[in-house]
Formats: C-alpha cells, structure tokens, sequence
C-alpha cells in the first residue's frame, strides 16, 4: 500500500482511538462495520442479518453497528480504514482499491463464471489454497462475488463485431478491458452516472452483471441484453475485519464468527443468483429482449480475450504473484463445478426460459 494512504489512515485511527476511552469488562464488545452498499441492497441486509446472529449466539457478548453506504470510509478506502482501525470491519471490492491486490484483482477475470455461487465459493477457495500476502494486513472473514457480466445495450448485438458498431460501451477496470479486447469503445462511468448516459445517448452499452439492469433501474435505458458466456466477469468483493481486534477476541467468540462465515458464504453466493433473477424478470416485464450469443460467436470472444488474460498473467508475474497459476485453478474449478453439478444451471437460460421456468 501507498505510504500515503498508511499515514492518512494511522492519523484517522489515532483520533477515533483518543474519542473512545477505555474498555468496560461489564459492556458488550462492540465492533463497527463499513459497509459500501446502501441499507436496503441484500448484501447489507445479509451482513446485518450476520450482526444480528453473532449477538444472539454469543448471547449478547457482541454487538455490531453498521455504517452503510460508505458514510464511515469510501469504498476505495474501506480495507485501509479497517487495516487501521477506523472500523472494525469493512466490506467492499478489491476492483475499488486499483493496484493495491494485484493477485486477488484476478478474480475479476472474464473466465467464464456462469452464476454467483460458484464465483464466490471460488473466491472462498482462492484464499485457501494462495494465501495472499497483499491481505495479511487484515484478518480475511470471507468473499462473495457476483454472477456473470453481460451485455446491456440500446441497439442489438447478435455477434462480438456488433460491440464495436456501437458509439461506446460503458466499462471500468477489467470490464473496458473486456470492451476493448473485443473491439469497443471503452468508456468509465460510476453505474450513479450510467442510466443518463445509456437515455441520452452517450453510452450505447454497458458491461454489468443482470441484477444491476434492475438495481440501478438500467433496464428502463436499454432494449437488449446479450449473454456471452466466455465474458462472464465478476467483481469479488471482500469481508474482513482488524487484525488486533480479532486477535483480542476470545476463543469462543472467534468460532463462532467462523462459523457464521461458512454459513454466510453461500447465502451470499444465492443471494446474488436471485438479484440476477429478478434482474432478468425485471428486463422480461418491461418487454426487453434478452439473448444468449452463438457457440461460434462465444469461441470468438473467448480467442479475443485471451491476449489480454495472458497480458494480466504476465504483469502479475512480474509484480511477483503467480498469476497464470490463478487462472489456471479458476478455470479448473469452473470447469469442476459445473461437471459435479454443484450449482443449478444459470436461473435463467434461454432452454429453461423457453420451457416456461
């Protein structure tokens, strides 16, 4: 991390720390807990719902207050904020915090995640089979992560030649990649910025995951919505908690946070699969085209994509992170998954859309 951010941070934790005064053995233990996302998205009901549980089950030994909508750190900020103490705990995207995760950012990659359950229960496993140290400053609660990217736009894309015909697509950090490496016209937009963009004619498109056609109410901007599976981005987005502050937990009451994390780790992989369920229903209702692009049209995006895979893996690699390892074990538990029928199929395909499901 930036030498900045350590002293901008030290000198934040250090004033929150003279404001608090002592510790009372006769109070509960209270944590605090940044969280990016406004109140009402399912993942701060989620998180909400993990606060509340920690505090039945240790019988009101521990209380959380939550902070949403990053009113107590920015989202960029968050893992730096808990890193010093400004907050106990902090959820946020590493994609938020450029440069700072050079290996975790790899999760990110349009590999082809086909739903949310299996993006985050990769994510889960990234941490135990790397390690990564550019996360040791931070004690690593979990991650979840979001179903696969696709394609918003105002005029049809029936085949990958089609993104580059229209004026621009928006896309940020590994998504205009994405754009360019398939020959678009990339363009950074907060999604805030991206529904007057798509109305006004700006952008023509935007690379996102379907929940956000509803969730920022996009789908009212464009008229087709294209699945190209060999995109299939997400954006992994961390908890995590002080590193002393849990060091200066009890025993039991670490368990029973970790237990809590395995249980919270797939309702937060489900969760997103039915945000991008109504996000389809939502697109379906307002009389919007939703397609899935040709096996041969796919093959050509992945053959496209795949110089700017093997220039992510070689920058990481000098950055001193296996990052061709990453995309190699990313790619075999996809594959895995799918094969074990671990997850339903994608809740929305077109075969099972056709049947009437």
């Amino acid at each position: 991390m930036k030498l900045a951010y350590h002293l901008h941070w030290l000198l934040l934790a250090v004033l929150l720390f003279a404001g608090c005064g002592g510790n009372d053995p006769n109070k509960p233990i209270r944590l605090t807990y940044s969280i990016f996302f406004p109140s009402t998205h399912v993942h701060s009901v989620l998180a909400k719902q993990w606060a509340d549980e920690l505090e039945a089950r240790t019988n009101g030994r521990v209380h959380v207050d939550i902070f949403y909508g990053s009113t107590l750190t920015a989202a960029g900020k968050n893992f730096d904020g808990v890193v010093f103490g400004l907050s106990d705990l902090g959820m946020s995207c590493f994609a938020y915090s450029g440069g700072v995760f050079p290996l975790s950012e790899g999760l990110d990659l349009p590999l082809g995640y086909p739903d949310g359950r299996t993006a985050t229960i990769i994510a889960n496993e990234y941490l135990e089979k790397f390690h990564p140290q550019e996360l040791e400053e931070a004690h690593m609660l979990y991650i979840h992560a979001h179903g696969p990217g696709v394609v918003a736009s105002t005029a049809p894309v029936r085949s990958i030649d089609d993104i580059h015909k229209l004026k621009a697509v928006r896309g940020t950090g590994i998504t205009a990649r994405v754009v360019k490496s398939l020959g678009g016209n990339a363009v950074g937009l907060p999604q805030g910025d991206t529904y007057e963009a798509l109305r006004k004619g700006v952008v023509q498109g935007t690379l996102c995951p379907i929940e956000t056609l509803k969730g920022w109410k996009q789908g009212e901007a464009i008229e087709h919505v294209v699945k190209v599976p060999s995109i299939g981005y997400t954006t992994a987005m961390y908890v995590v908690m002080n590193k002393k502050r849990w060091e200066s937990l009890p025993k039991d009451i670490q368990d029973i946070i970790n237990q809590l994390n395995r249980e919270w780790i797939p309702k937060h992989g489900a969760a997103w699969d039915q945000a991008d369920k109504d996000g389809y229903r939502f697109i379906k209702e307002l009389g919007k085209e939703y397609t899935q692009i040709s096996p041969e049209e796919d093959q050509k995006a992945a053959k496209l994509l795949q110089p700017m895979l093997e220039k992510w893996a070689d920058q990481a690699e000098k950055r001193g992170v296996p990052g061709h390892e990453l995309i190699q074990f990313i790619q075999e538990r996809i594959h895995a998954l799918a094969d074990d029928k671990f997850v339903p199929p994608y809740p929305f395909d077109l075969e099972q859309d056709n049947k009437g499901n």
